[in-house]
């Protein structure tokens, strides 16, 4: 358990704690008149009195992590106003790769919904904390292609070039809403694309848009000594020049079959569905050595549910309203460099 030196400060009405172990820089404030009024980042001031010191840091039952491009005080105060009666402690705000988190200490569970609701003007993510992957120790994230890792769907790209984009489409939505099973759709998908030729499906290839903060995700993950790897119910042409692209060490996808330069409307082999993505998984986590529990998926389709329950924590990204319902996190405001921030603990 962490040990703490206490301050109070008469003249802001708080107790701080200040980790006096693990780490000098760590800040906590603690309510002790039904109020926080200020933010601590720097060393304690001539305006707090030593208390006692090591002591244990109280418990809590709840944590939230608040993400956003900046944590204004106007939030924190909408945040504490919100949960004046829940709220144990804030810890310090944490800023990485773009983005600033907040963690707040509960002695009850809250609603997360609620807790949105009430910040919803400020362009936050609020999402409940329990069992993280550790971001400091090796791991594993894999995430989903389409709609995720890159801002299009493929498939539906291809049909708009060869003129039957908007069927494709209709059956792509269904089945990323779970109305559909998987490799049914992805047959009667690939079956209307025979005929097209591969010059087609390389103008996408060479010019695939990435989503948001996916280069910065890739870097941080790399740079904490993860692995990065894409698990896709899309095609071969299109995950493995992402791969090639981000660096990324591994890419599972689906391979289209084409014969004399065309498309012969038929997938070869194992279709890559949601067995097959949480299945990628626990091969990858193998393969590399890491631990289930240092395991993240990242997603925002149906296909993607069993993938983020086999992982360690799912991430639903800007995902479906029933993966936001089933995933352990959403991200719904920010870019995927959030998820950084978010673990950023």
């Amino acid at each position: 358990m962490s040990q703490f030196n206490v301050y109070f400060s008469s003249r802001l009405n708080i107790f701080e704690f200040i980790s006096s172990v693990a780490d000098p820089s760590c800040y906590v404030l603690f309510n002790t008149a039904g109020h926080v009024n200020v933010l601590a980042s720097n060393a304690p001031s001539n305006d707090f009195e030593l208390v006692t010191s090591s002591v244990a840091a109280p418990v809590s039952t709840e944590h939230l992590v608040v993400t956003a491009p900046r944590i204004s005080e106007e939030l924190v105060n909408t945040l504490i106003n919100k949960l004046s009666g829940s709220l144990l402690a804030i810890k310090p705000v944490i800023s990485i790769a773009g983005f600033q988190s907040l963690e707040l200490l509960l002695n009850q569970v809250v609603s997360i919904e609620e807790v949105n609701q009430a910040a919803s003007n400020y362009d936050v993510d609020v999402n409940r904390i329990s069992n993280f992957p550790d971001l400091a120790q090796p791991g594993l994230v894999v995430l989903d292609m389409d709609s995720t890792s890159i801002e299009i769907e493929c498939i539906d790209e291809i049909a708009k070039l060869a003129g039957v984009g908007e069927q494709v489409a209709e059956i792509t939505e269904l089945a990323m809403q779970g109305q559909l099973d998987f490799a049914e759709s992805l047959r009667a998908r690939v079956g209307k694309l025979k005929g097209i030729k591969l010059e087609l499906l390389d103008v996408i290839a060479k010019d695939l848009p990435l989503m948001p903060g996916m280069t910065e995700l890739v870097k941080q993950f790399k740079a904490h000594q993860w692995k990065v790897a894409i698990a896709s119910g899309g095609f071969t042409y299109f995950a493995d020049n992402l791969k090639d692209l981000l660096a990324l060490d591994d890419a599972v996808s689906n391979v289209l079959e084409h014969e004399a330069g065309e498309l012969t409307g038929q997938v070869v082999g194992r279709i890559v569905d949601a067995k097959v993505k949480a299945e990628t998984v626990v091969a990858l986590a193998e393969k590399y050595d890491i631990p289930l529990s240092q395991t993240i998926a990242i997603g925002d389709g149906a296909n993607d549910l069993v993938m983020m329950e086999q992982a360690a924590l799912g991430v639903a990204y800007h995902a479906k309203p029933l993966v936001q319902e089933q995933a352990s996190v959403a991200i719904n405001q920010g870019n995927l460099a959030a998820i950084i921030a978010l673990l950023k603990r």
